[in-house]
């Protein structure tokens, strides 16, 4: 018989168990005193039925000397609190950007730009900014990566910021934010009001979902206002000032509007308790450790532009040649292009909160249509006729949204000199969304000769050939149905009559560059 030492304290006996308990289920916990191995310590768990059965005793964990009361960190115990209250069960924000985690800290060939340099405007560029931008060979290394690397991207960049940054500086100002944090944009989302992260943080300063929600940005089938550029700026600066208000840092606020506050208050506490964010950074996520450089280097970029050679690219318009009107019903993109003659990707360009390209209309909710302020008069001036049209043609449609086709009804497009896909888009009756989704694409940018896979509205291919697409303009359809244009018609109120034919189709077949028409006139609306 094998030695056992027992405890003679029977920890637990259980009475009254069902007579059908599997005794496999027993055996696997729990040892009948014959299969107890020799030098182990036993205690008995229960007894069934008359029989013992053990189980190993669990050594006790030799405990640390603590102190009787656990102090933590007052300063980031403060924020913690503070913060729980404003944002418990929260979603914070959880933005990846590859750039900014894999920025490399290296030293980086750029004789354009001495160390002496940087660091005399550096230091000017310190004392006119409430953030820290103190000189370190790792900020060094990502401003001259960037001057090197993205120089083309950022005269882009800057081209883009003469139309945001107008509207974010009006809205910081609102908050007291220091209007430097204009350039946070840059880094979130590359001035792209659309943009989206993998774990789905959307817009120029990137929220999620539910933080979206909070502060008070409407998310819908139709409407996405974390993409709104004034709405999400609004909303930024207010989640700015509380995360302000918190650290009492605007560094240290960067660093928490990116990995969240309770990040920021563990790495406080990792340090030893310093409160800046050099300091803090080893501590840090990966990607918020690079992402106050990236800011820091984009300001720095931006404010010596000139001393570095960029030209800015010109936007098609800036904020102050725009206007906006409250919708008094639904309408859609298209339908404001064709009546006002403003291109269907300038209208998107204008108005990107809108993900159908549809604006609802919405009893308690205030839906604005942004248009460029030379029409904007003509629009206000004939906006009963217009909306009255905009009815009369949606109540035509069977559905109010286009359908998804299935996969017999896909075309393969070759893209050609000139194209771009808000213009490949109105070729096929599609969205641009769609074909970036269809496609995989990420950017708007193609190249001649790429394929796309294409289902257009109600399953109309295009001609497949170069020969053919280049024909297109000239070749009329032969015994083609004609249509007698009525008064009140457009071209979009026609091409929804007949199944399979878009706007660009009658555009094609009829030889029309714009988009007035007469009462009377004949137009071919059908390929015979």
């Amino acid at each position: 018989m094998h030695q056992v030492k027992i405890y003679t304290t029977v920890l637990s006996m259980i009475f009254g168990l069902s007579f059908g308990l599997a005794q496999d289920t027993i055996q696997q916990t729990r040892l009948r005193q014959d299969q107890l191995e020799q030098g182990q310590d036993y205690v008995i768990d229960t007894i069934i039925d008359g029989q013992a059965y053990f189980k190993k005793t669990v050594k006790p964990i030799d405990l640390v000397e603590l102190p009787k009361v656990l102090k933590d960190h007052e300063f980031a115990a403060d924020i913690d609190k503070k913060w729980m209250e404003e944002l418990y069960s929260n979603t914070l924000y959880d933005t990846i950007y590859r750039d900014v985690s894999g920025l490399k800290y290296h030293a980086v060939d750029y004789p354009e730009l001495t160390t002496d340099t940087l660091k005399a405007r550096l230091q000017r560029l310190n004392a006119r900014t409430p953030f820290d931008v103190e000189y370190n060979p790792g900020l060094e290394s990502v401003i001259k990566s960037f001057l090197k690397n993205r120089h083309n991207s950022f005269e882009r960049l800057m081209g883009l910021s003469n139309y945001y940054f107008p509207m974010f500086e009006r809205e910081l100002d609102n908050y007291d934010i220091p209007l430097e944090m204009k350039y946070l944009a840059i880094v979130e989302s590359a001035l792209k009001p659309r943009a989206r992260s993998r774990v789905g943080a959307t817009g120029l300063w990137q929220f999620m979902f539910a933080t979206g929600k909070e502060y008070g940005l409407d998310v819908s089938s139709y409407v996405d206002e974390r993409s709104d550029p004034i709405k999400a700026t609004i909303a930024a600066s207010q989640y700015l000032s509380k995360l302000y208000k918190l650290f009492g840092d605007w560094d240290l606020a960067l660093a928490a509007y990116n990995s969240g506050p309770g990040n920021v208050s563990k790495a406080i506490r990792r340090s030893g308790g310093y409160q800046n964010y050099w300091n803090i950074r080893p501590n840090l996520p990966r990607e918020t450790a690079g992402y106050v450089p990236a800011f820091l280097a984009t300001m720095y970029i931006f404010e010596y532009a000139k001393e570095h050679g960029f030209v800015q690219h010109r936007p098609e318009f800036h904020l102050i040649e725009t206007d906006t009107i409250h919708v008094k019903q639904m309408i859609t993109l298209d339908q404001v292009s064709e009546y006002t003659g403003v291109e269907v990707e300038t209208l998107q360009f204008l108005n990107p909160a809108y993900k159908l390209d549809v604006i609802p209309f919405i009893e308690g909710k205030n839906y604005t249509l942004r248009l460029p302020r030379s029409i904007m008069g003509a629009f206000v001036n004939n906006e009963d006729q217009l909306y009255a049209q905009a009815k009369a043609e949606l109540d035509k449609r069977e559905k109010p949204l286009p359908q998804f086709q299935d996969s017999e009804t896909k075309t393969r497009y070759r893209v050609q000199q000139g194209d771009y896909l808000g213009k490949i888009a109105r070729k096929f009756g599609v969205r641009v969304s769609q074909i970036k989704q269809w496609n995989g694409l990420r950017s708007n940018n193609l190249k001649i000769g790429q394929r796309l896979t294409i289902y257009p509205r109600n399953g109309v291919p295009v001609s497949r050939s170069k020969a053919s697409a280049s024909k297109r303009k000239s070749t009329k359809p032969v015994n083609g149905k004609r249509y007698t244009v009525q008064q009140g018609d457009s071209l979009w109120s026609i091409s929804q009559k007949f199944t399979g034919v878009s706007v660009q189709n009658i555009r094609d077949w009829n030889d029309i560059s714009g988009t007035r028409l007469k009462p009377g006139m004949k137009l071919i609306v059908s390929r015979g």
